[in-house]
């Protein structure tokens, strides 16, 4: 597989650095403002509904996710929440937009490493400005040759990225945490994959993991991606 790998593609979120557990805390605060209306248990499982349904309207990222609770507030509440509780879910988004990029253990270094002998791409979802500003904030933008911000990450994504940067499926592995996003999808199409466990997943992302394929690595962490690459 090492003579064979020349283009590593590497998630963003909850690969490179750290994402779902501010949105995990984010419905916390949420549950707390519908309390009136609704339970946590009932209100998370409606939001994720609403989400579902809205990703192929507004995407992925924090304005989808703002959008998603909103909606799902007017529904759940009889469209009588009012503006106060409104702008609070509205600060919720715009403190995840706050955030400063905090970088998973050993990133840089694993990073640097596999540039001496791999063309790195970032292939990453969400929101653009958002997505843009973290890796900004990440200081990990030379290790890449090209950053790719796509609007999903299906077969057809991944496919369309292969064709603009002449890659050859054979010669490309990515390596990420979501099953459903980075890995069955470049497996089916002839690619390599390395899936890298995070402790958190939005409960969208979630897909069977207990995958047996050729083609498919698993890493403990990060860092033990040298010890396999």
């Amino acid at each position: 597989m090492r003579n064979k790998i020349k283009v590593v593609g590497v998630d963003a979120d909850d690969t490179l650095w750290v994402n779902q557990p501010y949105f995990d805390d984010a419905e916390k605060i949420y549950a707390s403002i519908m309390a009136p209306y609704i339970s946590e248990e009932n209100l998370l499982r409606e939001l994720l509904n609403t989400q579902s349904r809205n990703i192929p309207v507004y995407g992925y990222g924090v304005k989808s996710f703002v959008l998603s609770m909103l909606e799902t507030a007017c529904v759940q509440s009889d469209n009588k929440i009012n503006a106060d509780s409104v702008q609070k879910i509205i600060e919720i988004g715009k403190d995840i937009f706050s955030k400063q990029v905090e970088l998973l253990d050993n990133v840089d270094e694993v990073l640097k490493k596999l540039k001496e002998s791999y063309k790195l791409i970032l292939l990453t979802k969400g929101d653009l400005l958002d997505q843009k500003r973290k890796l900004r904030q990440s200081k990990l933008k030379d290790y890449f040759h090209r950053v790719e911000v796509m609007s999903n990450k299906a077969e057809d994504d991944y496919a369309a990225v292969f064709k603009r940067n002449a890659i050859k499926t054979n010669e490309f592995m990515m390596i990420g945490n979501s099953m459903k996003s980075d890995i069955i999808p470049v497996l089916n199409l002839g690619a390599y994959a390395m899936h890298v466990p995070y402790h958190a997943t939005w409960a969208h992302e979630v897909a069977e993991e207990n995958i047996d394929h050729p083609r498919l690595t698993r890493a403990k962490n990060i860092k033990s991606i040298m010890d396999i690459l």
